[in-house]
């Protein structure tokens, strides 16, 4: 196309589909309520026409930017990989547009994404946030909009979206209670998570509400490596570990093979989360399983109807689902 040439416009392609622009708006935007034929045929238009929306003419014409920032971890788990895939879809498909920028939890790196957010005009923002550090900064910077909050564990009324981290961690330490353990052990994630703490924490108050001992809590930073190195640390006494996360069991697991310790026969282990490769290890690993991409299109559902001021879905916790595999046996002998 010559300098000067205007593209494709939404009038064109309502006037292929022999609809009118309206309803293209309509299509474009994700609403219901089209009938599916029609549907198709300004789909098979855009197509056709090669039609791309121009978010700043529609700006000009609407007063809204149609931009949601995003702010993400930058060294993203698999279930914050997960979520961040659903944030950007159903942003899309809900005729949004994701701009997405990473932080790496420390303060100043936080105040950078969200100045940088800020100034490009968002009219709505995602806050992934793993970590109680970006909470603080983003509290104490102010929501300057509308602002959904994404695997924090956090308690944010309407605005936080998460699976129950507690019913998780109760489901795994009463599923090796109920195998006969009771020395079982944690290896929890990085300090400053709030998910790696209401975990941590519903370890202990499930192990005191049936009048069992709680060993002493280790850190790790979910990483496998990290769970590799919490074997060498575990209490002689330990049948059973609960680990924060999937790739965490699976790094102990590691360390417990070649040490020559049998799971579950020696000790048994559960992660948490039940990423792809969890039904893969040698046992399989018991878990509970998050459902993700449900928690990133809940927030984006959220923000959808608060700025179209229509009724808001429920945002209560969403329930984690056990996946019993093959790592839980009654306890053993280690050593």
């Amino acid at each position: 196309m010559g300098r000067g040439a205007r593209g494709p416009s939404m009038h064109d392609v309502a006037s292929l589909a022999g609809v009118s622009h309206q309803t293209v708006s309509r299509v474009l935007n994700g609403f219901e309520g089209i009938r599916p034929e029609t549907r198709q045929r300004v789909l098979d238009a855009i197509e056709e026409l090669g039609y791309r929306r121009n978010l700043a003419a529609r700006s000009l014409a609407t007063g809204r930017t149609g931009v949601v920032g995003v702010l993400a971890p930058d060294n993203p788990t698999f279930g914050a990989t997960s979520s961040l895939y659903a944030v950007e879809s159903a942003l899309r498909g809900a005729g949004l547009q994701p701009l997405i920028t990473t932080t790496s939890g420390k303060a100043e790196s936080v105040e950078s994404a969200l100045e940088f957010l800020y100034g490009r005009a968002v009219e709505a923002l995602v806050v992934m946030a793993p970590s109680r550090s970006v909470l603080e900064v983003h509290d104490r910077m102010g929501a300057e909009v509308p602002t959904a909050y994404l695997l924090t564990g956090d308690e944010r009324g309407v605005w936080s979206v998460s699976t129950d981290q507690t019913a998780g961690a109760e489901l795994l330490v009463e599923t090796l209670i109920e195998a006969g353990h009771r020395w079982i052990q944690h290896v929890r994630g990085p300090v400053d998570s709030t998910e790696a703490e209401l975990r941590a924490a519903a370890y202990i108050a499930t192990m005191g509400r049936r009048a069992l001992p709680t060993l002493p809590v280790l850190v790790g930073d979910w990483s496998p490596q990290s769970g590799y190195e919490a074997f060498a640390r575990l209490d002689p006494r330990t049948t059973a570990v609960f680990c924060g996360n999937d790739q965490m069991a699976i790094g102990l697991i590691h360390a417990a093979v070649e040490a020559g310790i049998r799971v579950p026969d020696d000790l048994s282990v559960v992660g948490f989360d039940d990423i792809p490769e969890a039904a893969h290890t040698l046992p399989p690993l018991t878990t509970v399983r998050q459902d993700f991409r449900s928690v990133g299109r809940l927030a984006v559902q959220l923000l959808q109807a608060t700025l179209e001021g229509t009724e808001q879905p429920s945002t209560a916790p969403l329930s984690p689902q056990l996946v019993a595999r093959g790592s839980v046996a009654p306890p053993g002998e280690r050593g």
